[in-house]
């Protein structure tokens, strides 16, 4: 009630109608809106200034989500400005996460895998074209917008995202302040960090691309490629990039598509694929058009009820920079 007062204070003049709150993390909240005159709904995300840190999230986050307007990525309506808060108006993804998505189908394929693929690749191919990297995509970071099975798939939450680092190759730089120093910061989450960044070396967007490497091998299985309640150990099996296909569905996942990971996980940043090249890979061009009849969801369900009912009984990975 108290938050509906506030929101209803600053939003009274305007024109939406606060419903509920939604989310909430370290320096925000996010509440469910509807416009006024067409009852569309949106999400606002109100940020608190009081912190240094908060200035800098918010200050890089505004600034990438200014300069985006892609299909697949979150899109930022309008932003209202005051000294000490800043509430930004997004598009309201109520589709879920994707692995959720890949759960609720009952049968899951690698074709399905590349079709979800291809629309994240598009998102972030788009923003390494402008120079942005995410620094922490993970499947809870990628949201269908609506329900329907048609619906397009979104790369959300640019909180650890730069306007830098996006050129393979050239210097990489951090769009905090000037745009002049590499990318050093060690942030995102642990399981789907690249070596690079574990390592304190500067890194570029190739980062990004490892993440999908991870990603890709969740989303075919339901583990995790690197996974231990060792920190150390899980550090070292991540900066040495030692993982297995193993245990179902493996067997069952084509060779094309451990070639796709293969290329994403590896040490190397410049010899990784770019989003651009990633597309363009068999496994991506031939599944999506048509594909293995395989059936993974029973294995993947079962690895992933696994993975949760292990994390509820530790501390679960945060986004984070330190």
């Amino acid at each position: 009630m108290e938050l509906k007062k506030q929101f209803d204070h600053i939003f009274s003049d305007v024109r939406y109608d606060i419903k509920a709150l939604i989310g909430h993390g370290s320096f925000s909240r996010v509440v469910r809106v509807e416009h006024r005159a067409t009852r569309q709904p949106f999400a606002i995300k109100m940020m608190e200034l009081l912190a240094p840190e908060a200035c800098e999230v918010c200050a890089s986050e505004m600034a990438v989500l200014q300069r985006v307007r892609h299909l697949n990525v979150i899109q930022m309506i309008e932003v209202f400005q005051f000294p000490q808060r800043v509430y930004m108006v997004l598009e309201l993804a109520t589709g879920g996460e994707l692995l959720d998505r890949v759960i609720s189908r009952g049968h899951f394929t690698e074709r399905d895998a590349t079709q979800a693929l291809r629309m994240v690749l598009a998102g972030v191919g788009y923003l390494h074209n402008l120079g942005i990297t995410h620094r922490d995509l993970k499947p809870e970071n990628l949201l269908y917008y609506h329900p329907g099975a048609d619906s397009r798939l979104l790369v959300t939450d640019f909180g650890l995202a730069t306007c830098g680092g996006a050129a393979t190759g050239s210097r990489p730089t951090d769009a905090k302040a000037d745009n002049t120093g590499p990318l050093r910061t060690t942030c995102g989450t642990l399981e789907f960090m690249a070596p690079e960044v574990l390592l304190r070396k500067p890194y570029s967007s190739s980062v990004d691309m490892w993440a999908l490497g991870v990603i890709t091998y969740v989303v075919l299985s339901g583990s995790l490629p690197f996974e231990d309640d060792s920190r150390t150990q899980l550090y070292r099996s991540i900066v040495t990039g030692k993982y297995r296909f193993y245990k179902d569905p493996w067997s069952s996942v084509s060779s094309l598509a451990k070639d796709f990971i293969q290329r994403l996980l590896l040490l190397d940043p410049a010899s990784r694929l770019t989003a651009d090249q990633a597309v363009d890979h068999p496994w991506v061009v031939t599944m999506a058009a048509s594909s293995s009849t395989r059936d993974l969801h029973r294995s993947i369900s079962q690895n992933l009820r696994q993975r949760m009912s292990r994390s509820s009984m530790r501390c679960p990975s945060r986004s984070t920079s330190f």
